[in-house]
């Protein structure tokens, strides 16, 4: 059994990744090619936006956002202490300082009461200037972005949506990356929807962003590639990776609507035996993976691993427990903290059996 089956995935769409694949090297077009500029418009029509804006990778995707935003030292920006590292990694590349915000147990996604407790800390005690919110859609599903764009415009904070592991869901028929002042996914082979290597990308509506951000992700360029007005990054999404993610977007949408029907599943067998995941009515996840909470993780992830079922923890450490970031000298969050030592994901994709899910759920179940 695989966590994320990409094998089952590959095969399911062989002929046309073949096709796409094989397109591409006989074109020679490696280097944005056109399926580049094909996709990125594929994706702003799908995400509802104005702008796409590929590149190399989620990690660079958030960065060149700070960079658009003209973020660096000085500056804090409030991110969510229960995240994947790059999340915070990519605050403290351009100068600027995290500040590590609590989660909700419930959704996994910022606390904004601790979000409006840590702001108010920052402006009374520190020399910090608040610049920015980075939102984390942890696991698949959307942050609470009413209030997160409440609390923003009244502070005239900037909204970015770390929409890495988001991308597909939604809140009431809106789709993730759309509600940042500016959004980022990343296209990791594991996420919803992933190419085969890496890839990211980055969304507004802003046309003096978008602007900014193309000559960013390659070499702060000007009217050509050796005319460099400003410094940026060497970030381009491959053709490879956007003629593969060309493919994948046909196929989304059925996928989505798989993996809804195992995370039902999954929830119809574990609720009330474990902690399940909690969407709040309106919200859709695109379950990038499916987390339950267990006291007795260890024991749990012991019994699946014997009976060759894989299980994985995102995130043993939360970001203010980070050796890296040690010096900031910022606690750890208390629910981010009892997450970082009860949460265990699940095999999570569209290619799973309802047997397969019987299977997993009872190895949980009969024991704990």
């Amino acid at each position: 059994m695989q966590f994320r089956d990409l094998h089952r995935q590959y095969e399911a769409m062989k002929a046309e990744m073949d096709e796409a694949m094989l397109n591409v090297a006989a074109s020679g077009a490696f280097i944005m090619g056109p399926q580049v500029a094909g996709l990125e418009q594929l994706l702003a029509e799908y995400v509802g936006v104005k702008h796409c804006i590929s590149c190399a990778n989620g990690t660079d995707a958030l960065t060149l956002a700070l960079m658009a935003l003209h973020i660096g030292p000085g500056h804090a920006v409030f991110v969510p202490d229960f995240t994947f590292f790059a999340s915070a990694e990519t605050i403290a590349m351009v100068g600027a300082t995290p500040i590590f915000v609590d989660v909700d147990e419930d959704t996994y996604n910022i606390d904004i009461a601790d979000l409006n407790e840590k702001y108010y800390d920052i402006i009374e005690n520190s020399s910090l200037i608040p610049k920015a919110v980075v939102a984390v859609d942890l696991f698949g599903q959307p942050a609470n972005y009413k209030r997160l764009h409440e609390f923003c415009s009244g502070l005239a904070l900037h909204l970015i949506e770390d929409g890495a592991q988001g991308f597909g869901g939604s809140i009431d028929g809106r789709r993730a990356c759309s509600f940042g002042d500016i959004s980022t996914t990343s296209f990791f082979p594991a996420k919803p929807l992933g190419c085969y290597g890496d890839g990211g990308a980055i969304f507004t509506d802003n046309d003096e962003w978008a602007t900014l951000l193309r000559s960013l992700r390659v070499h702060g360029k000007g009217t050509d590639k050796y005319d460099n007005v400003r410094l940026g990054l060497n970030s381009r999404l491959d053709t490879l990776q956007a003629a593969v993610l060309q493919v994948k977007l046909r196929h989304f949408g059925d996928e989505l609507k798989a993996v809804n029907h195992v995370a039902q599943k999954y929830t119809e067998l574990l609720q009330g035996k474990v902690k399940t995941p909690v969407v709040p009515e309106g919200y859709t996840s695109s379950w990038a993976q499916y987390t339950i909470q267990v006291e007795n993780r260890d024991e749990v992830q012991a019994r699946l691993k014997a009976a060759s079922i894989p299980s994985m923890v995102y995130y043993p450490r939360t970001m203010s427990q980070q050796t890296a970031f040690a010096e900031l000298g910022q606690q750890p969050c208390p629910a981010a903290s009892r997450l970082s030592q009860t949460v265990l994901s699940l095999p999570m994709h569209p290619y799973l059996t309802d047997n397969e899910i019987e299977t997993i759920a009872s190895h949980i179940i009969n024991h704990n």
